[in-house]
């Protein structure tokens, strides 16, 4: 079986943007939004998914993750922009990381 990985873009209602990668989608943004774990998504109340990729190798995925890190605001944005105009909360969609 082959194992999936996520890189995300979890948001706050004031706009502050995390960067992850996870094995786990569903379950990693469910710590999130229910403040799980200590540090930058609880502080700054990161709960909304609005960005996602899939990836089969984790190497890839943690060499995205740490290209978007290195990214600007504005182009991060683009990048939402592009599949999530409205920045819906991308977990409540149907079959979304599943």
């Amino acid at each position: 079986m082959t194992k999936i990985y996520h890189i995300y873009i979890m948001s706050s209602i004031s706009g502050v943007l995390y960067v992850g990668v996870t094995n786990n989608l569903v379950r990693r943004v469910w710590q999130h939004k229910m403040k799980l774990t200590e540090g930058f998504t609880k502080k700054y109340n990161c709960f909304k998914l609005v960005y996602f990729e899939e990836y089969q190798d984790i190497n890839e995925a943690i060499a995205r993750e740490k290209q978007l890190k290195r990214w600007g605001r504005l182009k991060k944005e683009n990048l939402i922009n592009k599949i999530n105009p409205k920045w819906r909360d991308l977990l409540e969609e149907p079959n979304v990381g599943r």
